[in-house]
């Protein structure tokens, strides 16, 4: 990974950021899910549906999936349809890598 002008658009944004916070512990931080218990989510479709992203961040469904089609963009989230829901979870290993080119290059 080298420095990204689309990954740093990407982190440039409050919500986006929460995101990526929610998304690391989903079970504890988010409080409003909608579609399935956020663990049975995890369990069975490996992350978050984007509903449950709407309803914590209080904003449209329209907003919150440009933020996450731009964080997967960014390759930090990584998504997954499942008939018509599509579930998000963070991809753990980009993030490792931009902790270790920011700690390189910054």
């Amino acid at each position: 990974m080298k420095l990204n002008e689309k990954l740093f658009k990407a982190l440039a944004n409050k919500t986006r950021l929460e995101i990526l916070q929610w998304l690391k512990d989903p079970e504890n931080e988010i409080h409003v899910p909608t579609c399935i218990p956020i663990s049975e989510e995890i369990k069975d479709y490996g992350g978050v549906c984007v509903s449950d992203l709407v309803n914590q961040s209080g904003l449209a469904q329209s907003t919150v999936s440009s933020y996450l089609n731009m964080l997967v963009e960014a390759d930090l989230l990584i998504a997954a349809r499942h008939g018509k829901w599509t579930f998000y979870r963070r991809n753990e290993a980009a993030i490792q890598k931009l902790g270790e080119l920011i700690k390189e290059e910054l």
